[in-house]
């Protein structure tokens, strides 16, 4: 998902130990950080696990009114896996009016009341067991689709889940980790384009003049990707594309810039089935509708607000198009392979989807419009991640932040992405991207944690990284550094010290500095134990310049470089 910048969230002692005391310490700290973060059972947020029961497939069918301003009749069936001895199954489902509730076929009890849709069993049902739960039901939706108009001001409904708001129009386990496969079968007036997850089946036309769409994605998804997008949708196929099926569904007064303005797909999706594995959908659909955000991820099937954002005006070399828009398109093409196909399995676990697609989306334009725009996508991202910090200190691994939509901040996009760019420095591309694919191939379909992830990067590239996740992930802040050099005749050489200012603990990455003596350069790398680190250089020449960490490769603000 990305977020238009106006919505975002934007809400050093030393300590007198020896050094080999400090060592001791910090590996202490760092221990426990490890260990708080990775027992669920610590947790301050409630989140909604899967721990009874879980749905396998929803078969959502929805008929619309003439004006698409209301659901007149809707029947969702759930194949349910119980996990452990049931005696009742419990949804989550809005204010919608419920009609009937079956299990296989046969009517049964239910209790539907603040957002919770308790339905007993007709017998115990064992663990292992499954049977099909079907809820019939009609009304408005207070959120979840929204019913409104497009921009040309004709009807439409469009699905807009995230983060659990898909219940208040499909009853579900409207939790991230609760995946499925879905069918939608959606009646609509024959004058609308329908457009949903998954595979187009069939179009059948009825008597009384509407039609039915009918949609199969066969893979589990997130339930806030599952949705539909109907509309009076100019729909435009690209020639000459290879790869999966890619279509674009806009208002009708957008059919013109549309091929120009989605002209960075085709590419994105070449570019990602490359690095990272084939395109894990049947197709992908660009729609340009009603979101409460700027890009929003469903699988197959992206909706944004393209053509109403305001360009950044700093035009992409290669696509002709505002930067923020090939930028944005990157990052919700990214999510169908992070986010959608390897989706986070608590919400602490966000990043694995932000960081990922806004990382992805600065290797899209590095490699399209080149080095000097990913540093400078790099650096604003590393600016707003500083801002925000400045208000809220927390983890990128939040276990306590209860407003979802809060989470929606620089830690888990801006933050993420720099944590993703400091591992491919550390471990190397081959190693790097060598890590990510077998973290992909591993959770297709599925869900990952935190740790999921750092175990795929050490198995690739053999190294250890507890340290890098328990003081990046964990913990909070980023390094301050100042640096200070003095330069001596007997011996001859420079003296750098570097000096982390952060609250809170060290960061022991390594950081090149540069010393600079005219034309020549010389690089140096201090590996700090301690919040100083002071080395001694040979140098035959007094330097003109030091710097530090110049090719930015470490998330981090230097405060100043004095010369004693």
């Amino acid at each position: 998902m990305k977020l238009p910048r106006v919505c975002r969230d934007d809400s050093g002692s030393h300590l007198a130990f020896s050094s080999g005391s400090r060592r001791i310490c910090l590996q202490v700290l760092l221990l426990l950080a490890t260990l708080l973060v990775t027992t669920q059972v610590f947790a301050v947020r409630r989140e909604r696990l899967i721990t009874t029961w879980r749905p396998l497939h929803y078969s959502v069918n929805v008929t619309l009114n003439e004006g698409l301003s209301e659901i007149v009749s809707a029947q969702t069936a759930v194949e349910v896996l119980a996990l452990k001895k049931l005696e009742a199954i419990d949804f989550d489902f809005g204010d919608l009016t419920i009609d009937r509730v079956e299990i296989d076929n046969s009517p049964v009890r239910f209790s539907h009341r603040h957002g919770s849709l308790v339905i007993t069993t007709p017998r115990p049902l064992n663990a292992g067991g499954k049977v099909t739960v079907t809820i019939t039901y009609h009304g408005k939706p207070k959120d979840g689709l929204i019913l409104t108009r497009d921009k040309d001001g004709r009807p439409s409904a469009i699905g807009d889940n995230w983060p659990d708001r898909v219940h208040h129009w499909i009853p579900s386990f409207d939790h991230p980790s609760a995946k499925a496969s879905v069918t939608f079968n959606v009646t609509a007036p024959t004058s609308q384009l329908v457009v949903a997850n998954g595979s187009l089946d069939r179009v059948e036309s009825l008597p009384n003049g509407n039609r039915v769409w009918t949609y199969n994605e066969t893979v589990p998804i997130p339930p806030y990707c599952m949705i539909i997008a109907v509309g009076n949708f100019a729909l435009l196929q690209p020639l000459g594309v290879s790869g999966p099926r890619l279509s674009y569904y806009v208002p009708q007064s957008d059919s013109h810039v549309a091929e120009k303005g989605f002209g960075a797909a085709a590419p994105a999706l070449h570019m990602f089935s490359q690095v990272v594995a084939p395109y894990p959908y049947e197709k992908l659909a660009l729609i340009v509708g009603a979101t409460r955000f700027g890009g929003m991820e469903n699988s197959s099937a992206i909706v944004s607000t393209l053509f109403s954002r305001n360009g950044d005006g700093n035009l992409s070399q290669t696509f002709g198009i505002p930067r923020g828009t090939v930028s944005l398109i990157a990052h919700e093409i990214a999510h169908q392979w992070f986010g959608d196909s390897v989706t986070e399995s608590t919400w602490s676990d966000l990043w694995l989807s932000e960081g990922f697609a806004t990382y992805f989306a600065g290797l899209f334009l590095q490699k399209h419009d080149g080095e000097a725009a990913f540093r400078d996508y790099m650096e604003s991202a590393a600016q707003r991640y500083f801002d925000y910090e400045k208000k809220s200190l927390t983890p990128v691994f939040d276990r306590n932040t209860e407003n979802l939509f809060k989470l929606l901040n620089p830690n888990n996009y801006e933050k993420g992405a720099w944590l993703l760019h400091m591992l491919r420095s550390r471990l190397g591309d081959e190693q790097f991207f060598k890590g990510l694919k077998a973290y992909f191939q591993a959770h297709k379909n599925s869900v990952a944690s935190t740790e999921d992830l750092r175990a795929a990067l050490e198995k690739a590239s053999r190294k250890n990284l507890h340290t890098f996740f328990a003081r990046w992930v964990y913990d909070s802040g980023h390094p301050r550094y100042e640096l200070a050099w003095s330069w001596s005749k007997k011996p001859r050489g420079v003296k750098v010290t570097a000096t982390q200012i952060q609250d809170g603990n060290v960061f022991t990455d390594p950081v090149e500095i540069v010393i600079v003596v005219g034309n020549s350069r010389q690089t140096i790398t201090l590996k700090p134990q301690s919040k100083q680190t002071v080395q001694f250089v040979s140098s035959a020449l007094e330097p003109t310049e030091i710097q530090i960490d110049p090719r930015g490769l470490i998330l981090k603000e230097v405060v100043g470089i004095k010369r004693r």
